[in-house]
């Protein structure tokens, strides 16, 4: 059950500065409040308290508000006046439409003697026989009851006829507390019939969600949603068009059922306005493109440093936390605010070696993605730049001012030349560890006449 809170008290005391201790007058109608604590602790100073149209059952915990001087609780649950006997100042009572049926309960109001206004009209003890007679005769200081004024000639009457009048009160009392001992039986098994009921058709929805059917249930889901939501509107419709008395409980059951209703069609709001998840991925394993935040994006084959990069125009201001970039080896997925932007590549590439930047000038993100073969095209290329160059070029032309790309000049670096090695050791059909000592034995005999002069 709902109760009266602190945030709830401090939220309605806006015109107070939100301090509830010195209040004087505060509004909690319209609350759904189901019981009524702490109002006599927090807020000793109220003056004015309104509770109207909420589900109060009891009077209770405003009996040390002293200075209460108004008390409006119309349209609530209340079945008797007791607990006001501590609200010295207490001048208007207004239980507008409650459930008081024992009228010789407002004999408790005797001790507020500056009572003046009491509304009691809407309530089942105003159709007893003798109902003013018995209220004006016994609160001798109301000066108007239910809206209409109290004179002194009805007074008196209401006085001469008491002793009738109270025992009629109380022969009407008794009726009505038997019939409400038989209504709140009836509602007490009325409830329990539907929650076995309810139960029941848990059991039997249980019971149908066997393993042979649950394939069927998720190819039939839409038409099993339209048919309970339909079975809904049935239940509504059979809840509203049943008779039922008008009792504290068939109202407190009229509110339970209206907080599920509210609850379901905010279940079936949220279900509309859900939209179904993007297939990022096909059952088959094939990854698709799907560009859902609609950014502009280049996708650049950088083939000198044998990499893909991604050039994404995210928004410019937009925080990186909100960024989240999957790099794996045949697509790269980058969520932007849960939206997800994904791109087959053409290539494999690594994911481990791969690295994400955002712009510091445009904000964009830079996605760099070596390729999975870029050592084999490295490879390829230097060997292929080196074939091409002609070791016997002269130097001349090499010194003309034009800029040079993709060549080498022997003349200018000291690394061996990578083609004669090759083309020897074709020749000697022998690997490279035994190019230099054959190289050295050449040498030798080429110079085996020639004398050794000492002094040279």
């Amino acid at each position: 059950f709902l109760s009266v809170t602190e945030d709830l008290v401090r939220r309605r005391a806006e015109h107070n500065n939100c301090e509830i201790f010195s209040l004087e007058e505060i509004s909690l109608h319209q609350q759904e409040i189901e019981k009524l604590e702490y109002l006599d602790k927090w807020c000793r100073d109220l003056k004015i308290l309104y509770l109207q149209n909420n589900l109060i059952p009891k009077i209770e915990n405003v009996g040390r508000l002293k200075k209460l001087e108004y008390l409006n609780i119309a349209l609530n649950n209340i079945e008797r006046i007791e607990n006001l006997e501590g609200c010295e100042e207490l001048k208007k009572l207004d239980l507008t439409a409650n459930f008081i049926g024992e009228l010789s309960s407002i004999e408790v109001l005797k001790y507020n003697i500056h009572l003046k206004e009491l509304f009691l009209v809407g309530n089942p003890c105003t159709d007893f026989e003798g109902y003013r007679q018995f209220v004006v005769a016994t609160l001798q200081q109301l000066e108007c009851l239910d809206s209409k004024e109290i004179e002194r000639s009805e007074r008196i009457r209401a006085l001469q006829d008491y002793p009738e009048v109270k025992e009629k009160i109380r022969e009407q009392e008794k009726a009505y507390l038997l019939k409400r001992a038989r209504e709140k039986e009836d509602a007490q098994k009325r409830m329990q019939e539907k929650k076995e009921k309810k139960e029941n058709q848990m059991q039997s929805k249980l019971g149908t969600d066997s393993p042979d059917t649950i394939c069927d249930n998720e190819n039939h889901q839409p038409e099993r949603e339209q048919q309970t939501w339909e079975e809904t509107d049935d239940e509504d419709r059979r809840f509203w068009e049943e008779p039922t008395p008008y009792t504290p409980e068939s109202r407190l059951e009229a509110h339970r059922y209206i907080e599920e209703r509210r609850a379901k069609d905010n279940i079936r709001e949220l279900k509309k306005k859900e939209k179904p998840l993007r297939t990022l991925i096909t059952t088959e394993g094939k990854a698709l493109n799907v560009n859902e935040p609609k950014l502009h994006f280049t996708l650049e084959d950088d083939e000198e440093n044998n990499q893909f990069i991604l050039d994404l125009a995210v928004y410019r201001h937009l925080d990186t936390s909100l960024l989240d970039v999957d790099v794996q080896p045949t697509y790269v997925r980058v969520r932007v605010k849960g939206k997800p932007f994904q791109l087959v590549l053409p290539e494999e590439v690594k994911p481990d070696s791969s690295t994400a930047k955002r712009s510091q000038t445009t904000g964009h993100l830079i996605v760099s993605m070596p390729k999975a073969n870029g050592i084999i095209l490295a490879r390829q290329k230097v060997s292929t730049s080196i074939k091409t160059s002609d070791s016997n070029t002269p130097q001349k032309n090499t010194g003309s001012g034009r800029v040079e790309k993709l060549e080498v000049d022997p003349s200018k670096y000291s690394f061996p030349d990578v083609t004669k090695i090759i083309q020897e050791k074709e020749q000697i059909g022998q690997g490279p560890i035994s190019f230099q000592p054959r190289k050295i034995t050449e040498n030798t005999k080429t110079f085996v006449d020639v004398e050794n002069n000492e002094e040279v």
